[in-house]
């Protein structure tokens, strides 16, 4: 039942803190009941988009936002919010002009407004756009290493390694304990090939500050090749479990995919096996009929290939060899979060990491395009 003593702001604050604490459908409750004793509260609307927005009901989210506009046409949170769910609609140009029109109301010394704008044009790989966003926000706050750090994450995205790391650098002098530029600066440095700088940075992390696995297998890695770790060291089962948990257990759909993926692959190399046993089959009959036909000459012999080509790749300063699903299974084998895993499973898990490192799609039909697609992507590099 609604409390009528409460006013639209402390329904705002506390679904605020709910909010905070990432119980959003808590949180969308009590807007909806602030909102049924107060329709007109710009701010419960907006509270209502941003939960929305987390719960990844982005249709639902910009009605929120629309609704907040029509009540205040120049409300900065709705505006920019609006910008973050027409972005998620791919219509780039009117989510654009949303976060202008929040520079063009002043609002630039909202510091917390302008990361936020930038961090959603980044995510949807407006690189420029954020870095407008990201500089507006450092002029504000010169001293803010979060800030600052923002700067240095679009510089690396526009080519520019040198300007990132020193300005990932003036990041950590100002924040030594902001950990999200450190294992940036960590994967942009191994990038690189600077491998004892990276181990610098990324051995300064612990494994709760990671949120992707990349920085956490190139410390692996690293430490593995300069400490000379075996693979059961002590040192690194804290590493390995937190990669287990990143990974997490496949969902009934993966499964189903992985399941169909690899019946269509056993139906495909059976297939393929039945036309190399007929073809086969047609070549001893017509070295036969030339034999018959002609007893003076002696068929040419059909040599069938000794062995399947063999490729070469580097991954995370680590060599693989062998066919391209040869190279699959090595790499799954090499971690131990992977164990028992299918090579689909696998390659499905990789391929969901790498687009949220790179936000290049890369496909999982079979391992030979697997192992391209991540090339493309910059994950790995192929020799031959």
């Amino acid at each position: 039942m609604p409390t009528p003593f409460l006013s639209s702001e402390e329904y705002d604050e506390r679904a605020h803190q709910l909010y905070n604490e990432g119980q959003y459908d808590e949180a969308l409750d009590v807007l909806r009941e602030g909102l049924s004793l107060y329709p007109n509260a710009v701010e419960l609307h907006i509270g209502v988009g941003y939960a929305r927005v987390a719960r990844e009901e982005y249709a639902w989210a910009r009605r929120s936002f629309e609704e907040s506009l029509i009540l205040d046409p120049d409300h900065e949170d709705a505006l920019a919010g609006l910008g973050e769910v027409l972005l998620k609609f791919g219509q780039t140009e009117a989510a654009v002009k949303s976060f202008r029109r929040i520079l063009e109301l002043g609002y630039q010394d909202d510091v917390d407004l302008m990361l936020q704008s930038g961090r959603a044009l980044f995510r949807e790989g407006l690189i420029d756009e954020a870095k407008e966003f990201f500089d507006i926000a450092v002029q504000q706050a010169p001293e803010s290493a979060e800030a600052v750090s923002c700067v240095g994450y679009a510089q690396h995205r526009l080519g520019d390694d040198e300007g990132a790391i020193a300005t990932l650098r003036r990041a950590l002098q100002l924040d030594s304990d902001h950990t999200e530029a450190r294992i940036y600066l960590g994967n942009v440095l191994y990038d690189r090939g600077e491998y004892e700088a990276a181990l610098y940075h990324l051995d300064r992390t612990t494994p709760e500050d990671h949120w992707d696995e990349l920085g956490i297998w190139r410390l692996v890695e690293l430490k593995k090749s300069v400490y000379r770790l075996k693979d059961d060291d002590p040192e690194l089962k804290p590493w390995d479990e937190r990669l287990a948990d990143l990974a997490g257990e496949p969902d009934d759909i993966d499964e189903m995919l992985a399941e169909i993926e690899q019946r269509a692959a056993e139906a495909e190399s059976g297939e393929a096996k039945g036309q190399l046993e007929l073809f086969g089959a047609l070549l001893t009959d017509l070295a036969g009929q030339k034999a018959e036909d002609d007893v003076v000459e002696t068929p040419p012999a059909v040599v069938a290939p000794s062995s399947a080509p063999t490729h070469r790749i580097v991954r995370e300063g680590r060599e693989f060899a062998g066919t391209w699903e040869e190279i699959v299974r090595s790499m799954r084998d090499a971690n131990a979060a992977y164990a028992g895993r299918s090579l689909s499973e696998f390659m499905m898990t990789e391929a969901r990491r790498g687009f949220s490192i790179t936000g290049v799609e890369i496909p999982t039909s079979d391992a030979e395009s697997f192992i391209r697609g991540s090339a493309d992507a910059g994950l790995l590099r192929i020799v031959r």
